[in-house]
């Protein structure tokens, strides 16, 4: 049987917005540190990455965009096209550095559908706001999107993808608005308090694809058991009508209560639980196909390691206790990098768990109030009861 992948190289930490950017690189090298530390590395086959080629880009992204983003790259920002905004800052090579990242989740994705591979992790990916003619919000290419349309060009008719970063999945969403072959599943905080302002529960998808763009928007404080309640009652039943022959979940991390962008409230434990309920998931429906990436989250030092690694270890089949000690090398590594104080465990000391949505929907609870709107506006279309628990 073939083993997991991680795609990685060390180039990837060249996709770089410059010094006081959210989207450091450290947040990657962090977490490549730490899971060389703990083991998990070991489960892995990893694989080095290439850029991906323009006829790839191309199945997502405007010719003329990649011209304009070469463009940025030799010093010529065009803000019309999002690039050089304070968002998204131009830096030498941006166009090779993006289409790096691409590279790295179309191989995890392709690589997996082939059968090369179980399951993939691609933790540079999951760049989910980049739209086809335009950056946004810290993404240049839609490496998600390049990935699914990939996927489809070689045969694929049903793929699902769940968008769990604090932020809508809005570049995926458009790209296949309209493509019933496509499930994209977003849970983000509600567009009215964040970035980047859409993403509600009445947004369904195209004419052609009625009920296959869903959106859970979540009110500010959202914790961990609302967080993976909305999981058990739109995620779960969703994915198991659509029967996906491929599972791409992004974990962007920034739902943490830590993080500065984002104001829900959901701990590394949660996101945890989250990962194995996704590989759950893909084994169920997907005949265990999964492709895992990262995404948002910007407390690079107790947030984003800690729950990427536990992205990793689920992704390999290899679950990590909450309780496990972070290696004392690793903690040194961050004490010379900074004065911040590294975490001890893999965990916040939560518990991870939730009230499953078959014990009754609460009116009174925002949350839920949530969950119904999306249902209701959602699961007709699949032939689905949003009245059933």
């Amino acid at each position: 049987m073939p083993r997991p992948l991680l795609l990685w190289s060390e180039e990837l930490l060249e996709y770089n917005f410059g010094a006081g950017h959210p989207m450091a690189p450290l947040r990657l090298s962090l977490t490549h540190r730490l899971l060389g530390d703990l083991g998990v590395l070991d489960a892995f086959d990893v694989q080095p990455v290439e850029a991906a080629a323009d006829d790839a880009l191309l199945r997502v992204h405007e010719e003329d965009y990649l011209a304009a983003v070469r463009a940025a790259g030799q010093g010529r920002p065009d803000p019309a096209r999002g690039l050089g905004e304070q968002d998204n800052p131009i830096f030498a090579h941006i166009h090779e550095a993006g289409a790096r990242v691409v590279g790295a989740t179309l191989a995890a994705a392709t690589s997996v559908w082939e059968g090369r591979a179980s399951r993939a992790l691609s933790l540079a990916g999951g760049m989910h706001h980049a739209m086809p003619s335009r950056a946004s919000g810290f993404c240049v290419y839609n490496d998600l999107a390049v990935a699914i349309a990939a996927v489809l060009a070689a045969g694929a008719e049903r793929v699902a993808y769940v968008d769990l970063d604090a932020h809508h999945g809005d570049g995926v969403e458009r790209v296949f608005w309209d493509d019933d072959r496509v499930l994209t599943i977003s849970v983000h905080q509600h567009p009215g308090t964040l970035f980047p302002g859409t993403g509600y529960a009445q947004d369904v998808g195209g004419p052609g694809a009625r009920g296959t763009a869903v959106n859970v928007a979540l009110p500010p404080q959202t914790g961990d058991g609302a967080w993976l309640r909305v999981i058990d009652a739109v995620v779960a039943p969703l994915v198991e009508e659509f029967r996906p022959q491929l599972l791409i979940t992004q974990h962007g991390c920034d739902a943490h209560r830590l993080d500065p962008l984002a104001e829900l409230t959901v701990s590394v434990d949660a996101q945890r639980e989250a990962a194995i309920l996704m590989a759950a998931l893909a084994d169920e429906h997907a005949a265990g196909r999964w492709v895992a990436t990262g995404g948002g989250g910007y407390e690079v030092v107790s947030v984003v390691p800690r729950v990427w690694t536990h992205l990793a270890a689920v992704v390999a089949g290899r679950p990590l206790a909450p309780a496990t000690p972070v290696p004392e090398s690793w903690r040194r590594g961050i004490a010379a990098l900074s004065d911040v104080d590294a975490p001890l465990t893999m965990s916040d000391d939560a518990a991870g768990t939730f009230r499953p949505w078959s014990a009754g929907y609460n009116p009174d609870d925002p949350v839920d109030r949530a969950v119904m709107a999306t249902r209701g506006a959602v699961f007709p279309w699949h032939g689905l009861d949003p009245l059933h628990f």
